[in-house]
């Protein structure tokens, strides 16, 4: 209505122009003008009668809406076009891939992130991720562990160039380096470090023990959606803190916990999640890197023990409960499992929870409804297991009308045997997200 609106308005300005031009013709006693002419006036103030006229009759039959800034016409719902609001209620999508114990295998474990989507051909980030999670054990059974600690290092650098990010935890194989024990380390792997006494200093005060202290934890939370933080940050979070309101509103939980071992329901110190866990392993990794002199390895010497004093809290994160050995969750009867696993998701505020540690060969295994993720599957040749990668899958995206569709799809991904749905989860909400 409003284009055709404009074209009568200016037709209507040329007839006034050119009604009062052919007047001046006849009255001015120079006469027309004798560059126009009269003949060229008189088709001047047809034309534009022809128009005006058009656009007058055609307009009130031929109205059209004009998408305001941002909007796109509406259209009949149907599947191409599905139901949901646009601009200002983004939709907002997070693909996180997540793998286990990888025990010194560079080979296989690259053949699995290609797989997964994490790096491309040459081993760099691809950018098809947003978030790569991988659960410890890197280290033993296997002879790559520089080059698999370098590679992990270079990917946290390139991921984070792109807004993507990794993040590495230490598992059991890692802090038993760092006391000492190094019953599963391969002759051949310290060769690669040159001799005991330099792969000793790499572990402890050198390089590696310098990128553990610095780039890994023991336990990580991973939100599912931005507003409630970024990774590791703790449930339940301060007052009044930035991310308070949007963890109490309903996306409360939306998050994934991330361990070597396992949360046992009986560890006494899951809040704030991660970050009491984390605190804990901070202070434990500084003392046992402070001894001097290190003490020799064993085998073939005595086994050393944790460190000249250590806390009683810090001897429990080491512990048959602690998050770097506990096996509950893998080995306990499926009833015992669930009957404990959602005080421990209420206490870390998360919704699922993910760990590594305890091989089964096959597949990745979940319980409880996917709750559970055990994503060890002896990606490594010292086990030959099933090459896999956990994959998640999250959007939330705005309902036309008001609300939010939020939803979960969790994948097992394999690269010699068929992909598996482990969880699909979809839920509808209305009202803000905080």
């Amino acid at each position: 209505m409003a284009r055709r609106s404009t074209v009568a308005f200016v037709a209507l300005s040329f007839l006034v122009v050119s009604l009062a031009y052919l007047a001046q013709s006849y009255v001015s006693p120079l006469g027309p003008a004798p560059h126009l002419g009269t003949g060229l006036g008189l088709s001047v103030i047809l034309s534009t009668l022809v128009i005006y006229v058009q656009a007058a009759v055609y307009a009130p039959f031929t109205p059209q809406q004009i998408p305001l800034s941002g909007q796109e016409p509406e259209r009949e719902a149907d599947a191409d076009y599905p139901e949901v609001a646009i601009e200002p209620r983004p939709r907002f999508a997070r693909r996180i891939i997540a793998i286990g114990d990888i025990h010194g295998d560079l080979e296989n474990a690259g053949r699995v992130l290609q797989m997964a989507g994490v790096v491309d051909e040459d081993g760099n980030w691809s950018g098809n991720t947003d978030v790569f999670v991988q659960t410890g054990d890197i280290i033993d059974r296997g002879d790559d562990t520089i080059e698999l600690f370098q590679w992990m290092e270079d990917l946290r650098e390139q991921a984070h160039g792109v807004g993507g990010e990794v993040i590495s935890l230490l598992g059991n194989h890692e802090w038993m380096n760092t006391i000492g024990d190094w019953r599963y380390v391969y002759p051949s792997e310290i060769e690669t470090f040159g001799s005991i006494s330099a792969r000793q200093k790499a572990v402890t005060i050198g390089w590696l023990g310098s990128t553990w202290a610095s780039n890994y934890t023991s336990a990580a939370r991973l939100p599912l959606h931005s507003l409630l933080g970024p990774p590791n940050t703790d449930y339940p979070p301060e007052k009044g803190s930035m991310y308070a309101r949007a963890n109490a509103g309903p996306l409360s939980h939306a998050a994934f916990s991330f361990v070597h071992g396992g949360l046992a329901p009986t560890y006494p110190n899951l809040q704030p999640f991660p970050g009491a866990i984390n605190n804990l392993s901070a202070s434990l990794l500084r003392k046992l890197r402070s001894r001097s002199p290190q003490p020799p390895p064993h085998p073939p010497h005595a086994y050393p023990g944790l460190p000249a004093g250590t806390t009683r809290e810090e001897a429990r994160l080491y512990g048959s409960d602690g998050p770097l050995w506990y096996r509950g969750w893998a080995e306990e009867e499926e009833y015992k499992v669930c009957e404990k696993v959602d005080e421990v998701l209420q206490k870390t505020g998360t919704r699922r929870m993910v760990m590594g540690h305890t091989p089964h060969l096959q597949s990745i295994v979940a319980r409880c409804g996917g709750k559970v993720l055990i994503i060890d599957t002896g990606i490594s040749h010292a086990y030959e297991g099933a090459l896999s990668a956990l994959s998640i899958e999250y959007t939330l995206e705005p309902v036309k009308g008001g609300g939010w569709k939020e939803q979960e799809v969790v994948k097992a991904l394999y690269t010699e045997q068929e992909d598996e749905l482990l969880v699909t989860a979809v839920r509808e909400f209305d009202g803000d997200l905080w």
